[in-house]
């Protein structure tokens, strides 16, 4: 594979290293509607009020999802943790960022408000106490054809929305990509674990984990995709095994939410997956068996292409990808083409060959 344009990279001497991907931020016209399709997906309501809703898993974080209430639905960013008070203070002096804050969230800690090359909203957060773990279902036993593990008994998960145990990833959309993965491994420490590339080595996807030495994390906790916008394309929640994650398909469709593509496993990353939309079409996956890495894995390269998405089950469907087109994604196409270094009408005319 020629690799004709330089590839996202670690980055030598960050200015911190997140340590966990803490929670997402969206706003929605209706509270209620949000609530109550993350509740069938398995999040738990920990506050309710007039203009918020926050919901947690069973890991020990007080919460993982803010729902804010605002006239228009958009996803605004996330929260990353770091280790000390001096990695905010370091962040605190970026361009453009807040000072220190106290967070009156639950849990509490401090915060360094940041918004990154793209224009989402990204919370440094320290301090935070934690949260008791909640109670959930332990992995079922399988047998196997060379080891019998469950003699006079039956597999019977229960017909109720998955546990959530935590959120995993989110997965962005950019026109600015290069320097919006340079941005996060310069001051997160995030380390590209897989690239995927057009024929002709243009980088347009990186999976990107966070760097916690020997310590073995997830192969993406963020994920920046080629896009003419910036736009939300989907976040992951960890489920307990595979049959949680059938038994929330299951749940879902009892529901009458919709579909979005599921379930499979993926190649990058190997989680076993099925994706879901919420009533505003904003895509939340289930999964369960995902690949952990250490910091010294280096980085792959790959061809990207719609059947590199899934190991089995249903190729991901072009409907995954599908551009939303309003006033404002347009006005913001045609200003993007021109002033992005990333965004030409040659590689917009690749990528919908592609997915569109």
């Amino acid at each position: 594979m020629n690799l004709t344009t330089a590839q996202p990279a670690r980055h030598p001497d960050p200015t911190t290293k997140a340590s966990a991907l803490a929670y997402l931020i969206f706003e929605r016209p209706d509270l209620e509607k949000a609530e109550h399709f993350l509740n069938d997906f398995g999040l738990q309501t920990i506050m309710r009020g007039d203009s918020i809703v926050l919901l947690r898993g069973t890991a020990a974080s007080h919460f993982c999802y803010v729902v804010r209430k605002a006239p228009k639905s958009r996803f605004v960013g996330f929260g990353l943790k770091v280790d000390n008070r001096a990695d905010l203070d370091a962040l605190a002096k970026l361009p453009g960022a807040s000072g220190v804050e106290r967070s009156h969230l639950p849990g509490g800690g401090y915060t360094v408000r940041l918004t990154d090359p793209s224009g989402f909203r990204v919370d440094a957060i320290w301090g935070q106490a934690t949260a008791p773990k909640l109670s959930h279902r332990s992995a079922l036993s399988f047998n196997s054809v060379d080891a019998a593990v469950r003699i006079n008994g039956t597999q019977r998960p229960p017909e109720r929305a998955p546990e959530i145990i935590r959120l995993g990833h989110v997965v962005l959309e950019v026109a600015d990509y290069q320097e919006t993965c340079a941005w996060y491994a310069q001051h997160f420490g995030f380390i590209p674990s897989d690239v995927q590339v057009l024929p002709d080595g243009s980088p347009v996807v990186a999976f990107m984990r966070l760097d916690l030495g020997a310590k073995p994390v997830d192969h993406h906790t963020l994920a920046l995709a080629q896009g003419f916008a910036a736009a939300y394309s989907h976040s992951a929640f960890e489920v307990v095994d595979a049959d949680a994650v059938g038994m929330g398909q299951r749940v879902l469709r009892d529901g009458g939410w919709t579909h979005a593509w599921g379930i499979g496993r993926h190649i990058l990353g190997s989680q076993i997956f099925d994706y879901w939309q919420d009533p505003w079409g904003d895509k939340h996956e289930h999964y369960c068996d995902g690949d952990l890495f250490t910091a010294d894995v280096p980085t792959g390269v790959h061809a990207v292409s719609r059947e590199a998405m899934a190991q089995w089950g249903p190729t991901m469907p072009r409907s995954f990808t599908k551009p939303r087109f309003t006033p404002a994604s347009i006005v913001a196409l045609f200003r993007n083409l021109r002033r992005s270094p990333d965004l030409t009408l040659s590689k917009l005319r690749k990528l919908a060959k592609l997915f569109a």
